[in-house]
């Protein structure tokens, strides 16, 4: 079997998933605080219902911005060889994807606001089928990556 692969995201990637985490949770909470103000403005509602949507926010909230955050960061891993990229993701289902460095049509960093914040960036990876995509790492790191990929790339490309 082959071995795990080594490399690993950046390390503030794991605070960038747990604030973006927070995002969604708080959305959550206006939701069910909506359902308060249905209760209490415009007509009751079980109470039964407002204890289950409290409870399920509260676990919704616990999971984005503490235990999925962990568990994606410490399970993500790339290796990028003179032949291939290998990805390895995933938190209940562990995804492993090889993708052939003749395959690679661009290669490309992209940057949203708060992976700016961080002064982190993602790299995507184009093939003719599909896009890969690995996540939140130092601005650095991902030009680096982007470079050697391509090189790679055009590299396997004439060896065709």
């Amino acid at each position: 079997m082959r071995l795990e692969p080594s490399k690993k995201i950046d390390p503030k990637g794991l605070k960038v998933w747990q604030i973006t985490g927070g995002i969604f949770s708080f959305i959550a909470v206006l939701f069910i605080s909506g359902l308060f103000v249905v209760h209490f403005i415009l007509r009751p509602l079980p109470i039964w219902l407002l204890a289950v949507g409290c409870t399920l926010a509260l676990l919704f909230a616990l999971l984005q911005t503490w235990l999925l955050p962990k568990l994606r960061w410490k399970r993500w891993r790339y290796e990028v060889t003179e032949h291939e990229i290998e990805l390895k993701y995933g938190v209940i289902i562990v995804k492993r994807t090889l993708i052939p460095m003749v395959r690679v049509q661009h290669v490309d960093t992209r940057q949203g606001p708060l992976l700016r914040a961080y002064q982190l960036s993602s790299v995507t990876i184009s093939t003719a089928a599909t896009t890969h995509e690995i996540p939140a790492l130092s601005n650095d790191v991902a030009d680096e990556l982007r470079n050697r990929i391509s090189i790679l790339a055009r590299v396997a490309e004439e060896d065709v």
